[in-house]
């Protein structure tokens, strides 16, 4: 009997921690007990307010320029860590970094399910928020020992001691990777502050994807499945610019003021977690597949929601435009020097054919110490990753192995930071 007792407990534990599950709402009563971050916490939500009004009644939400974030990865120091595995680190966070690009200006290769579904969303269309999230590689916080040209990959810093701001790093995009007890995969504050150091919190099991070459993973730091394809903090870095849970609560007289706040995310006030048929993608024509208790049928693929990283795949435009209004309110707060010049960078270096059938050519205007290629796909998988040293030459030929064609990105960084172009492949 007690065998049989144990048994049933081991299953139900196993069942949780297969379960997503995000601490923001327990990290804002902890903001919100604090009378003057509750203040703060107000007065820039009134701000946001003001600026989602001024978009919504402009119709302005799509005519944007590119953003450009500054991010900075933290990481526990966890001993002493070998030049390689420091080398895979760095590798990780521009994995997850390159994830982020695409879910959230929607060219991830999975969005493609969306036109299977989405007739019984009639109300709701795919968003893109046109930013482009860039590790920082100048003018770092002298405190950090990095120089320019270093990406703002850290190793044991003030975050590590469980805090989670640290004006250090005032006017970044923290992202601070490390093991998070009691089950939570990550949390956030619920519309982020860069002017106070806040950080999104990821745990160290679910931060990035597998990589490609060679080492797949990195000691320590394992995505397991199936939070494995970087979406945690795709989710997480949605609480930072102000998104709430879709299923926050049953939709009331006003979408803007009740529920989510979103008016093109059906109503719900219950999150979906597994990963199968009965939940993603939902077909209405089984009854009660994938309903609510709010009675409409539930964006399960939704990035708000806590479905596994493989069922989810989508913001919508109303999220979007959400996102875009607390950015605009905060865009003050990033620092302006932490990003290379990017046209400076552009000129220094000229890439051809392009388009090409995967051999092509990277030409310098003046000669490199070192620098780095990597190429990867819309969806983040990298294909070739390469460091050059001491170059005394002012080209170097790259061949990519049997790549398929279509468009494809190509990172390149040298002494005077990193800068992405596009690589059409034919």
């Amino acid at each position: 009997m007690k065998l049989k007792l144990l048994l049933v407990l081991l299953v139900f534990q196993v069942g949780l921690a297969q379960q997503r599950t995000c601490g923001t709402q327990e990290f804002m009563q902890t903001i919100m007990n604090d009378p003057a971050k509750r203040a703060a916490y107000i007065e820039q939500q009134s701000k946001f307010e003001v600026e989602l009004q001024r978009l919504e009644s402009n119709s302005l939400r799509n005519t944007n320029a590119v953003i450009r974030i500054p991010v900075a990865v933290h990481y526990p120091s966890g001993g002493a860590l070998t030049a390689a595995i420091k080398t895979c680190l760095r590798r990780l966070a521009q994995k997850q970094i390159d994830i982020l690009n695409a879910d959230y200006n929607g060219t991830n290769t999975d969005i493609s399910l969306w036109s299977n579904v989405s007739a019984n969303y009639p109300a709701t269309t795919t968003g893109s928020m046109n930013v482009q999230f860039v590790i920082a590689t100048q003018n770092h916080p002298v405190a950090s020992g990095l120089v320019n040209g270093d990406v703002a990959v850290t190793f044991g810093t003030n975050f590590l001691n469980n805090a989670d701001t640290d004006v250090t790093w005032a006017g970044y995009c923290n992202l601070v990777v490390r093991n998070i007890t009691g089950g939570i995969l990550g949390y956030s504050p619920l519309g982020g502050s860069p002017s106070g150091g806040m950080t999104v919190v990821i745990d160290d099991n679910a931060f990035g994807a597998a990589l490609s070459p060679a080492p797949a993973t990195c000691t320590g730091y394992v995505p397991g499945a199936p939070y494995n394809k970087g979406r945690t903090l795709t989710h997480e870095l949605g609480h930072f610019f102000n998104l709430r849970h879709t299923f926050q609560a049953c939709d009331g007289a006003n979408c803007l003021t009740t529920g989510d706040r979103v008016c093109d995310t059906p109503s719900t006030n219950q999150p979906r977690y597994d990963c199968n048929a009965a939940d993603s993608p939902p077909d209405p024509a089984v009854s009660g597949q994938a309903l609510s208790t709010c009675g409409e049928l539930q964006l399960t693929m939704n990035y708000m929601d806590y479905v596994q990283d493989a069922c989810m795949y989508m913001f919508t435009a109303g999220q979007t435009t959400r996102m875009l209004a607390w950015y605009n309110s905060i865009a003050s707060q990033l620092t302006t020097t932490a990003l290379a010049n990017e046209t400076f960078l552009e000129n220094q270096f000229s890439i051809y054919p392009n388009p090409n059938k995967g051999s092509f050519t990277i030409e310098f205007k003046e000669l490199a110490n070192s620098f780095s290629v990597e190429v990867y796909d819309v969806t983040g998988k990298t294909i070739f990753e390469n460091n050059y040293e001491q170059s005394s030459n002012l080209t170097q030929l790259i061949n990519l192995e049997n790549p398929t064609s279509g468009v494809y990105f190509i990172n390149i960084k040298s002494d005077k930071g990193i800068v992405t172009k596009k690589l059409i492949i034919q």
